[in-house]
């Protein structure tokens, strides 16, 4: 998750762990005890570094290789190391002194992914961003190392653009426009470009090569025209479809390019159009209006240079971020100059969270940085305007580099689909070869009669001009090869082309109900549910592992402060609320007659309020001093006031100034409030200073520099100068960062000393607070002398305004004053959980489905937010890996599954043969019985057991661990295990981690996996799964963009799958079935006719109704079924969570029900065409007559066919099964009234017989005789689950129509 707080590695250990573990290696600092809490790493080649975010999120680095490049510096040291950038696409040494214990370091490597929102890198990470691809599913996470496209190789390789001069800026056109594209066609290429995407799809050339045969005067089965409609019907609705979106991104285009803005022309401001602007040009941005290119702000209306903008647009993210001006460039701004100067910045990249670039104005070099550029898309707020210079336009804004599509994904159910359709391919191929054998055969045996028999004549007997007239008659062999010909193109339709069309009109209609559906509505968040893939609904319905993120998915990323432990004293055990009125915290008194409030909610302990009022003499005092001090100064939570009015006791009403905060953090906006709810109240903040109200006393601090927190340091800083001009540094960051840079005599080894007592009980705090599953943070701070101060600057200086490793250079000076700290206390914040967790996590697991939860918290938080979820229980017994090398996670791996007597998935041949469709118990969790073996479905697994009851097994793995078991050969051995247990929990993990669990389990099982998640880390694991769900939370929208749907709680998550995933799988795979039966049923029925015409291409039925049969006589019903059938109620479904195990089990769809279909199919087409011609065998019918019976039978059939299976009757319903019989009867009128066609006027003598419409009665009672019998049969004998909780759900029913009221019911 993305929420904030910095947690500890992702490839690391517990704070508390031994000795006998590494220890996190030193960098670069001029302290003894100093560290950056990095490994230290080897020379290598294609290594992988993996850190944690500000939040605990797991980040990682790829490199490709390691070159030898040193980045010279000044430090003076006694012994050196070299350190690998993780800011360069090559990995640098960096020169650094280390303290003497250093040596006893152990050297590490980590994988996983780098997150690209908060790690301060000037390279583009290609699967971190807005519109990454999706990992390769063959790949292991060993072989994802994230790859940098670095803009700036060379000093020599930047962009320069000279400000308030586009001519001189673009002088070698080599800058796009600002007009942007996203249409996908033009007038000219719509229609090849079209057709050309749409017959990407194998049916549809399948189908364009038979309307091309048709055309062939052999092969002419069908009028030439009539052949040609069903495909051209199918290309010209998705033409209609994409033509209408695509102008619509035409008119979103023109809207966008059109729009106006403020452009510096010959002195002062005027109007120009959007994509007229170009690099270089200086442009004026009012309050709430959009930005129009990426620009580097020069001035704003604010004294200060601070803009407020909204990102939503761009991340979603509705939280205000600051932006900067710098100072010298305001004066430009103010005072009425001359516009001008020269940014040399990166190349255009994806990369939105990080900007690079110098500007050189009045002979000075300026760093600028993310802080000082305003990106396209977004809106100013709460600042009258900005002025800014254009560096990036158009198609190379990060907006647009960034829209890029989510892959598609493709329905299990589909791929399923396509099986059952190349063995439909194959009975076609053997049905048009009969045809064409007997048609062989058949002219051999007549060949010198075949002037006088039926069907082959070799000359016409007409009374026209073609009398006498031979055929044209092409030989023997070649009568054969075009009786197969002609075979295919009648029988065409066995491959059915109009499923294709009505799977995604059922689909859209399956949308638009889940999207509607008023309980997955979240008013807090004000956001419904979203389809943003419409392949996939019926993917639902068959999930067996949902892996979840937990910060922001199963919580809600709003953070509480909970605890706090200061001087080694423990604080919040008794709070009290200070939420009404007269508890807000008051900032008048020194601060003038108007009056600033804080409307504060915080529970505050009492006795550290008391402590708080004393005077600054005690140790104690002035270490809680320090420690609100750092909570209210190092962040970068921008107060802002609104003005309201307030009564007093007076009834006087004064002005009141209200504070409140906005920030990109909400750990960060956690900890500024309750810094206030203290006394030590935000009120103020620039670039070069900030003010504090300490208990109404106005206390103002100078900024000299801030080391924002990124993913390598895990911590951050903020170098202040006190109003007694004394310079102190304030430090926060994670626990595993921050204790290994105290000073010396805070160390465990001094257990005597005051500051080590501090320290173990700070230690004992934080492992407190963690087990409560609380997010912890350690406070720090040191005095800084005249030559400390001095040295830093100096470096601080020469970094910021460096271009190449500028981020590398920040840490390697912060490391210069991150030492030696004095251990102040620490924070315990609260993440609760989601309304409704506990009972859908519950849910999930009686249906059959397994929750992993994937987290960059530590181990403790997770294991306790694990059991207040009821992810894991007491009683389960939990299996701990926590390795820190290959051989270590060798062995916990195999005493786990030698203890547990969990045996091997791999065959003789040491291949993983796990892949089955119906028989997947070997993944059902095993528990252990009393005499120690292993049983409900499980492996067969022998062996005795500590355990002397049933208990399920718990699997809990930290990221250290996954490092050496995702890049050795023991996925094998983690697989074994993992599915062996009924809960997984995976801690400080990073994103391509996640993926890589993701892919573990696809790569391995046919079963199905669901990935949620809401932060930009979780994309890889979402776009890896196959199905990925975004929450609509607090981080922005990068997983929602990123995902195949999007809710606003993890609660919505039962219903999405055990509603309506139930209901799409069993619709989509009855009509797949269905579409199968139908268009088999009339082929085999036409099939049965040529056999007795003498094996020829002879047609009982007209052209129309063979091409409407499909296309509009029974396509309608189909729809309606697939998008509003339902076999049970949500309240029945969400009752017996079990009955969602129907999907598991594929009981809709499979292969032995496609066989079963195809013999029912069989034996209705005998029925079909056979009990018309033996009625009307002595007859004197003519064959168009019989054709027109055979018509109305088969789509009375198909539609009873229908009647019988739908389970929930309504009047659209009705509509749509007899509507279409009618409709039927009223195309076959139309088209027997025209005289040209050979069938006229046969259904008006048809119509008026007792046997016509007796005949279609019997065929549907003889038909589905067979079908009725066995499921009532079977449903008697063999009932499933759905059907016995119908049975229940009808006797419920019941009562209520009798007018009786049940004695229970389904809540």
């Amino acid at each position: 998750m993305t929420s904030g707080q910095p947690l500890l590695l992702s490839s690391s250990y517990a704070a508390e762990s031994s000795k006998s573990q590494p220890t996190i290696s030193s960098f670069g600092c001029l302290c003894p005890s100093s560290s950056l809490s990095s490994p230290k790493f080897e020379y290598c080649h294609s290594r992988t570094v993996s850190f944690a975010d500000e939040e605990g999120e797991a980040i990682s680095v790829g490199y490709s290789t390691c070159s030898q490049r040193n980045i010279e510096n000044s430090f003076s040291s006694r012994r050196t190391s070299r350190f690998f950038s993780a800011d360069s696409q090559f990995s640098q040494h960096f020169v650094l002194e280390c303290s003497e214990e250093d040596e006893e370091h152990t050297q590490l490597a980590y994988r996983g992914s780098m997150n690209l929102q908060r790690f301060p890198s000037s390279h583009e990470i290609s699967m971190a961003s807005v519109g990454q691809e999706k990992p390769n599913k063959s790949q292991r996470v060993r072989h994802k190392s994230t790859q940098f496209e670095d803009p700036f190789t060379s000093e020599d390789n930047p962009r320069f653009i000279y400000i308030n001069d586009p001519r001189r800026t673009n002088d070698k056109y080599e800058f796009t426009g600002n007009e942007i594209r996203t249409s996908k066609y033009t007038l000219i290429t719509f229609l090849p470009k079209n057709l050309f995407i749409q017959f990407h799809r194998l049916a549809y050339l399948y189908f364009l090569a038979i309307a091309a045969l048709n055309q062939l005067p052999p092969l002419a089965v069908f009028g030439r025209t009539v052949s040609l409609f069903p495909l051209l019907f199918v290309l010209f609705v998705t033409a209609i479809k994409d033509g209408y979106e695509d102008w619509r991104r035409h008119r979103s285009d023109r809207k966008e390019n059109n729009r106006e803005a403020l452009v510096l022309q010959s002195g002062e401001f005027r109007m120009k159009k959007w994509k007229k602007i170009c690099a270089g040009e200086v442009v004026k941005i009012h309050s709430d209006e959009t930005i129009p290119c990426d620009m580097v702000l020069l001035g704003t209306s604010d004294p200060n240079g601070i803009a407020y903008i909204q990102t939503m647009n761009l991340d979603g993210e509705s939280n205000l971020k600051t932006r900067y001006a710098r100072q010298e460039t305001v004066s430009m701004v103010t005072e009425g100059g001359s516009f001008s100067g020269l940014i040399r910045c990166e190349q255009p990249n994806r990369n939105i969270y990080e900007f690079m670039a110098t500007m050189e104005f009045n002979g000075q070099r300026i760093p600028l940085g993310q802080s000082n550029i305003v990106l396209r898309g977004c809106q100013l707020k709460n600042t009258d305007w900005v002025i800014g210079v254009v560096v990036y336009a158009g198609q190379e804004t990060k907006a647009m580099l960034n829209s890029t599509a989510s892959p598609s994904k493709r329905s299990r159910l589909e791929s399923y689909m396509n099986r059952e359709t190349l063995w439909l391919s194959v009975f076609l191929f053997v049905m048009c070869a009969v045809v064409a054998t007997g048609m062989g055969l058949w002219l051999e045996i007549h060949a010198d009669r075949l002037d006088t028999l039926p069907y082959y004549r070799k000359k016409y007997f007409t009374h026209g001009r073609e009398n006498g007239k031979d055929y044209k008659y092409y030989g023997l062999a070649m009568e054969i090869f075009f009786a197969f010909l002609s075979s295919v193109i009648i029988f065409q339709i066995m491959i059915p082309i109009s499923l294709y069309i009505t799977m995604e009109l059922v689909r859209l209609g399956q949308s638009y109900f889940m999207i509607e559906d008023r309980r997955m509505y979240d008013g807090t968040s004000d956001s419904r549910f979203q389809c943003r893939s419409l392949n996939i609904n019926e993917d639902l319905g068959q999930i067996k592992y949902i892996f979840s993120d937990k910060t922001g998915t199963l919580t809600e990323n709003k953070m509480e402060f909970r605890r706090a432990s200061i001087y080694g004293r423990d604080y919040g055990n008794s709070l009290h609320v200070t939420g009404h009125p007269s508890d807000e915290t008051d900032t008048s008194g020194l601060l003038g007659e108007q009056r600033k409030k804080l409307k504060s909610e915080i529970d505050v302990d009492p006795d550290l309020v008391s402590l708080l009022h004393r005077d600054l003499v005690e140790e104690e005092r002035l270490a809680a001093h320090d420690f609100f001090l750092t909570l209210a100064a190092c962040n970068t939570v921008i107060p802002m006031s609104a003005r309201s009015s307030s009564p007093t006791s007076t009834s006087e009403v004064h002005e009141v100034e209200a504070i409140h905060y906005q920030g990109e953090s909400p750990d960060e906006l956690a900890l500024v409030n309750a810094a206030a709810a203290y006394g030590y109240t935000l009120l103020e903040r620039t670039t070069g200073h900030i003010v504090i109200a300490v208990n109404g006393e106005r206390m103002r601090l100078e900024v000299l520099g801030l080391h924002e927190f990124d993913s390598v340091r895990k911590r951050m800083s903020v170098v202040i100068r006190l109003p007694n001009n004394a310079v102190k540094v304030l430090v926060k960051g994670a626990d595993t960062s921050m204790l290994s840079i105290l000073d010396k005599k805070c160390d465990n080894t001094n257990g005597n000393s005051l500051p080590a007592k501090i320290r173990h009980a700070t230690e004992t705090h934080l492992y407190g607070y963690s087990s409560q599953g609380l997010r912890t943070l350690v406070i720090g701070s040191r005095d800084l002398t005249d030559a400390e101060f001095a040295e830093w600057q100096e470096k601080y200086e020469e970094a910021s305004t460096s271009i190449t490793d500028r981020s590398a250079k920040l840490r390697q000076t912060a490391a210069l004053i991150e030492c030696n700290l004095n251990l102040l206390g620490a924070t315990g914040i609260e993440d609760k959980l989601q309304d409704g967790v506990p009972e859908t996590i519950e849910s999930l697991r009686q249906a059959g489905i397994k929750v992993w939860v994937l987290t960059g918290d530590k181990q403790e938080t997770a294991i306790s937010i694990g059991l207040s979820c009821r992810l894991l229980t007491q009683s389960m017994q939990q299996v701990i890996i926590n390795g820190t090398s290959e051989d270590e996670c060798r062995c916990l791996l195999l005493d786990a599954k030698a203890r547990y007597c969990i045996k091997s998935s791999e065959n003789v041949n040491g291949t993983v043969n796990l892949k089955s469709d119906l028989n997947r118990e070997y993944l059902d969790t095993p528990k252990l019985s009393s005499n120690g073996s292993i049983h409900e479905n499980g492996l067969r697994y022998s062996g005795a057991a500590a355990d002397t009851v049933d208990t399920q097994l718990a699997l809990i793995i930290d990221g250290t661990s996954l490092v050496y078991i995702l890049e050795k050969d023991l996925e094998s051995e983690l697989f074994d295990l993992a599915t062996s247990c009924a809960v997984v929990l995976c801690c400080r993990v990073a994103p391509l981690q996640k993926a890589g669990i993701v892919d573990l389990i696809k790569s391995r099982t046919n079963d199905m996996t669901l990935a949620i998640g809401d932060g930009a880390n979780d994309v890889s694991m979402i776009q890896m799964a196959d199905v990925g769900v975004g929450i609509c939370g607090q981080e922005g929208r990068q997983a929602v963009m990123a995902s195949d749907f999007a809710m606003g709680q993890f609660r919505f998550l039962k219903r999405l799958l055990l509603v309506h995933g139930h209901w799409n799988y069993q619709r989509v795979g009855y009509l797949v079935l269905y579409n199968f039966y139908r268009n088999a049923v009339f082929v085999l029925m036409l099939f049965w006719y040529i056999l007795c015409t003498a094996f020829s291409a002879t047609q009982a039925l007209t052209d129309w109704s063979s091409v409407f049969y499909s296309v509009i006589y029974t396509s309608v019903p189909t729809i309606v079924v697939g998008i509003l059938d339902k076999d049970l109620s949500h309240k029945t479904l969400l009752h017996y969570p079990k009955l969602y195990e129907a999907g598991h089990r594929q009981e809709s769809y499979n292969q032995q029900l496609f066989w079963i279909t195809m013999l029912d199919t069989l034996w209705q087409s005998l029925v079909l065409f056979y009990v018309p011609f033996f009625i009307y065998r002595n007859s004197t019918i003519d064959i168009w007559s019989l054709g027109s019976l055979w018509t109305l039978a088969v789509v009375v059939l198909v539609n009873v066919h229908l009647a019988m299976d739908i389970r929930r009757w309504v009047f659209i319903t009705h509509v749509a099964i007899w509507g279409s019989i009618i409709i039927t009867f009223m195309c076959m009128v139309i088209i027997d009234s025209i005289p040209v066609f050979p069938n006229y006027w046969t259904i008006y003598n048809l119509a008026s017989s007792r046997t016509y419409w007796l005949s279609i009665i019997l065929i549907a009672i003889i038909a589905l005789l067979p079908r009725f019998l066995f499921k009532v049969i079977y449903q008697i004998f063999w009932p499933s689950d759905i059907q016995i909780a119908r049975e229940a759900e009808i006797l419920r029913k019941l009562p209520k129509q009798l007018g009786v009221k049940p004695n229970n019911d389904i809540s």
